[in-house]
């Protein structure tokens, strides 16, 4: 049985920022969020996070029910972080510790670090050409001895390269032992929970170390490194397209804030931003400086510079933009066109619909084959609620038309340019709405005084 400890009761002080650390946001998710989903994989019995600043922040935004929380009100090392959680955990169960603000931990890792963990104690290590900072590995005839933090290290012990990680693995009887006899006599005055490696040494209690990737084990404490954390990773996101046959035009200019998920032949060019789950079919293409958020798109689907598209199904074939906004709730069929400044809200185009020009179509229902022409808007909204406009299959409307829900145009209906809709059209007929046109003598436009 296995239970997960999460600490992430830190400020982040280096940050400079109000918002606590582990919400600041990696890839579009908060990196508390990335630590929680590889936790999960690993199926625990519970799942324990130790909160603190801006922890009302932190439990809102993990409402999850399989979450236990710690309040730790006083910072004073990892140590007594781990104190503060102890009746959290089940005697009897393996405990193995994380840290929020390190979100880039793989879990075939921590499931290696578990299994050498039952034997005693393990602890992730890394090799770094720069140890600075970090607490060192003291070793005698290769076995662990210590773990020394950097501000309390002797100058040969500085220049031990082999550093830890801070991922522990053990049996919670033990943890609970040795996290009570902890001090905190150091140069911080904290209680180093590093510090109960010497007390299983002197137990005679096996300490395994697991070798880890630093890239994997690198926490983010500035700004700077979690604008690192972000390339890293849209690096490894981009190389994963890349091999599953999805062209690229620059993989340094792509950010998947989410889920992406490509059928064969796409292409994606340089700039592109997709949140939330996505998904591509078969031979789509997405141009340049594009944002796509929780959108389906199906084979064949052309979707052209500078394209806003949010919480969207789109139909095969279709051919999106260029500058082009779908809002949630748009659902277009096949073959579906939507041109340059083109804006459509919960409107759902049939077959072969057609909007091509620098209009607003807000909760409609288009037609098959319908041609809506260039300046064309519904008008929803009346100041109190929404409401829908029907245009019934092969309408053709003419150019700088206002179409005033609730309204519905009916099959095979010509409407005139220039004209305002506030009544349902006849079928297959021409309606005309407009003012008499007249021309006032004299008029004079006014002027400032």
């Amino acid at each position: 049985m296995l239970n997960i400890l999460v600490l992430a009761a830190g400020q982040g002080t280096r940050m400079r920022s109000a918002l606590p650390k582990v919400l600041h946001r990696l890839a579009g998710r908060p990196l508390l969020e990335h630590v929680l989903g590889t936790a999960r994989s690993l199926d625990p019995a519970r799942l324990v996070v130790v909160h603190g600043y801006g922890g009302e922040a932190v439990r809102a935004a993990f409402p999850q029910a399989d979450l236990a929380w710690v309040e730790q009100r006083e910072q004073r090392g990892t140590g007594h972080a781990v104190r503060e959680a102890l009746t959290a955990l089940d005697p009897a169960a393996m405990v193995l510790i994380l840290y929020g603000d390190v979100p880039r931990i793989r879990a075939q890792t921590l499931r290696a670090l578990v299994e050498a963990g039952r034997a005693g104690l393990a602890l992730l290590t890394v090799e770094q050409d720069d140890p600075a900072g970090y607490g060192r590995i003291v070793r005698a005839c290769g076995r662990v001895q210590r773990i020394v933090e950097a501000k309390d290290a002797s100058p040969e012990e500085l220049r031990i390269r082999e550093v830890n990680a801070g991922f522990f693995a053990l049996p919670c009887a033990r943890l609970a032992a040795w996290v009570a006899r902890l001090e905190n006599r150091n140069a911080q005055g904290e209680y180093y929970l590093t510090d109960i490696v010497g007390m299983a040494v002197a137990e005679g209690v096996a300490v395994a170390t697991v070798p880890a990737d630093p890239l994997e084990t690198s926490g983010v404490n500035s700004k700077a490194e979690l604008a690192q954390a972000e390339r890293a990773l849209q690096a490894c996101e981009a190389q994963r397209l890349l091999d599953a046959g999805v062209t690229l035009a620059d993989p340094a200019r792509i950010d998947v804030r989410g889920s992406l998920h490509c059928g064969r032949d796409v292409s994606i060019d340089v700039n592109c931003v997709f949140e939330g789950e996505v998904s591509l079919g078969e031979g789509v293409s997405v141009g340049p400086n594009c944002v796509l958020r929780n959108v389906s798109v199906a084979a064949g689907t052309e979707i052209h510079a500078f394209c806003h598209l949010d919480e969207a199904a789109i139909g095969e074939r279709c051919r999106i933009g260029p500058y082009a906004r779908l809002r949630p709730g748009t659902q277009l069929a096949e073959a579906v066109h939507i041109g340059n400044f083109v804006e459509v809200k919960a409107g759902h185009f049939a077959r072969g619909a057609k909007a091509n020009h620098l209009s607003y179509i807000g909760d409609a229902e288009v037609g098959e084959r319908v041609n809506i022409g260039a300046g064309t808007i519904t008008c929803n909204y009346d100041g109190l609620a929404k409401h829908r406009t029907v245009i019934e299959d092969d309408c053709f409307i003419g150019s700088d038309t206002t179409l005033v829900a609730p309204v519905t145009l009916a099959r095979g209906s010509y409407i005139g340019a220039g004209s305002t809709i506030s009544k349902n059209t006849p079928p297959d007929q021409l309606t005309v709405a407009r003012a008499r046109q007249m021309s006032v003598p004299g008029w004079k436009p006014p002027r400032k005084k």
